[in-house]
């Protein structure tokens, strides 16, 4: 369903990634004015400018480069309306094999952005305003090898239900997803040989791999006002596997 009220701005950071880039394409068509954000300018732009999309530089590692973006697009148009938080990274390690420059990584890639955007963003909207950010299946299922990983999107799930409080006599809506092991650039290497592809596709209880648009999908409709009434919530995209376990 489209928004009747649009056009609304909305800024989408990792917009080159997958599933940033599906969620660019997704709230362009339902007519919102769509900025992605990302750390180097031409190749954000290459990536979502055939989108319908506008690029803006924004390190998302940093909250001085997240908060002058922000400023930039709420100074131009007045406020923003939506925010997905796109960004992340994906170590597996077990702890004793994550060294404390990979944990830091791993933490600032994922949730201080995250954080980053939340504190830059919230100032900017006003009443009806959404955030959504992306954490994790591994944040509440325990999988091997994700401590690092489930650590910082676990940070995410409470990030988004604590500020979804603070935020909501406001007006502003806060919610996360959540996802399963989705097809994207960035777990290429996880999929690449077919026992590895099987064993993914097992864990899954609905027997396939998620794609970018199964979790862009659940992006948009928690930005869109069809949510107006939804927030604090961790929404699993994730085939099942968060809460479902597959017959033998």
């Amino acid at each position: 369903m489209t928004d009747t009220t649009l056009p609304k701005i909305a800024l989408v950071t990792g917009a080159r990634g997958g599933i940033g880039q599906a969620v660019v394409q997704g709230l362009v068509a339902r007519g919102y004015v769509v900025y992605g954000g990302g750390r180097n300018l031409e190749q954000t732009a290459a990536a979502i400018q055939p989108l319908g999309a506008r690029a803006i530089e924004l390190d998302p590692t940093n909250l001085e480069s997240t908060a002058a973006a922000i400023e930039t697009i709420a100074t131009e148009h007045g406020t923003l309306h939506a925010a997905a938080h796109c960004v992340g990274s994906l170590l597996l390690k077990p702890a004793h094999l994550t060294s404390a420059a990979e944990w830091d990584s791993v933490l600032l890639t994922n949730l201080t952005s995250a954080f980053y955007l939340l504190r830059s963003v919230v100032p900017k909207m006003t009443a009806g305003g959404s955030v959504v950010l992306v954490s994790s299946v591994a944040a509440q299922t325990g999988l091997a090898n994700h401590e690092a990983i489930a650590a910082a999107k676990a940070g995410i799930s409470g990030l988004a239900r604590s500020a979804a409080a603070s935020y909501a006599q406001r007006g502003i809506r806060v919610n996360a997803v959540a996802p399963g092991l989705t097809q994207t650039p960035l777990t290429t290497k996880l999929t690449a040989s077919e026992p590895a592809l099987k064993a993914s596709i097992a864990m899954h209880p609905l027997g396939r791999l998620g794609q970018a648009d199964d979790i862009a999908s659940a992006i948009c409709y928690l930005l869109s006002s069809d949510a107006a009434w939804v927030t604090g919530q961790v929404l699993g995209v994730d085939g099942g596997l968060g809460t479902v376990r597959p017959r033998g």
